[in-house]
């Protein structure tokens, strides 16, 4: 049997930082090319290999092919049944259990799809299932998705949605010495900030998973000079919400919160909105998976690219090998045990 340890070392010396993903892409693609029970497609960067068996139901197995940029740890490096290096939990351990997978099991007892994309670590705009979308849609066409984010083995499912916005808050100059002749737009952040302090989470529990949402001010702008009232000041506010809610709900739950405090000279800015992804675990494919008893299950508390499939109405999930919290650090690693239970319990989900 392959060490899959080893095949996640190839792979992360293989370097593939955001937007230079393609040598990675390569290698994945000369070695799927290879392999006659898989019909192969390459959109930019962005490579989808699939059984055609005519099977009822058709699964995809996505993983992205980027990392964060180096720290000092881009190669490899194995020590007993631990593998260091960059990318190794975030996410060539995944990619490494999915090229097994493709590697071993020619006759799945479902349709498979491999999805390997681009540029998830970076600004959404550039994620290459974007790409896939707009130009092959035909290609992430499925009946439910496992994306092999780390999660440590656990089944993590759905995700939080992500809301950001800008609170823009006007104010009057006036001379430090006189005050009382301006308004002050950076005091006028207090209330809010105190608002936002004050905030109790809220924890909906969706079928038997608690997601535990937050909202955060994460960075503040203000200030004109040492002896100048501020006539402007700009707080970025950062909210994670349950997938009880629609983008538009939570967006509304957060204006209704900072109205007291703001007047007609105010304005919100939406930077960014994304989605949130159901628990989706009633899918009769995730549910068997979900049933293996050596796995267990809790929320997403972040976002994640199931949401992306969610909106294409595939229902999806997020399983993968390693720790989550080692990723984007220098210290990342994976552990043997953890790659090969995820190998496991997917090969016994579709292997006949």
């Amino acid at each position: 049997m392959t060490d899959l340890l080893a095949l996640t070392a190839e792979l992360v010396d293989t370097p593939s930082e955001s937007f230079a993903e393609g040598p990675l892409v390569d290698r994945l693609h000369e070695e799927l090319s290879s392999l006659a029970h898989l019909d192969v497609t390459r959109v930019g960067d962005n490579l989808v290999a699939r059984t055609e068996l005519g099977r009822p139901r058709r699964l995809i197995l996505a993983g992205h092919t980027d990392t964060v940029p180096a720290n000092g740890n881009a190669g490899a490096r194995i020590d007993g049944d631990t593998l260091w290096g960059l990318g190794s939990v975030d996410m060539k351990g995944g990619l490494a259990v999915f090229l097994q997978l493709a590697r071993t099991v020619a006759e799945p007892t479902v349709d498979l799809s491999y999805v390997f994309y681009a540029r998830e670590e970076v600004a959404q705009e550039h994620n290459g299932l974007n790409e896939l979308r707009a130009e092959r849609p035909d290609l992430l066409a499925a009946d439910c998705a496992i994306v092999g984010e780390p999660t440590g083995g656990w089944i993590e499912a759905g995700c939080q949605g992500t809301l950001r916005i800008q609170v823009h808050l006007a104010g009057a100059r006036a001379h430090t010495a006189r005050p009382w002749m301006g308004r002050n737009a950076v005091h006028r952040l207090a209330p809010i900030l105190a608002a936002l302090d004050a905030y109790q989470a809220r924890a909906p529990t969706i079928d038997g998973c608690e997601y535990r949402e937050a909202v955060q001010a994460v960075s503040v702008e203000g200030g004109v000079a040492g002896n100048v009232v501020p006539d402007a000041a700009v707080l970025r506010i950062h909210h994670r919400y349950a997938p009880d809610r629609s983008a538009d709900e939570a967006e509304t739950w957060l204006r209704d919160l900072l109205a007291p405090h703001l007047d007609d000279s105010d304005r919100i800015v939406v930077e960014d909105r994304s989605p949130a992804c159901p628990p989706s675990l009633a899918d009769p494919l995730l549910a068997r998976l979900a049933a293996d008893e050596r796995i267990s299950i809790r929320a997403k508390l972040g976002w994640t690219d199931v949401a992306r499939f969610a909106q294409l109405g595939v229902p999806a999930t997020n399983f993968g090998p390693g720790d989550p919290t080692l990723a984007h650090r220098a210290d990342e690693h994976l552990e043997r045990a953890s790659i090969e239970l995820v190998h496991a319990a997917l090969h016994g989900l579709v292997a006949p």
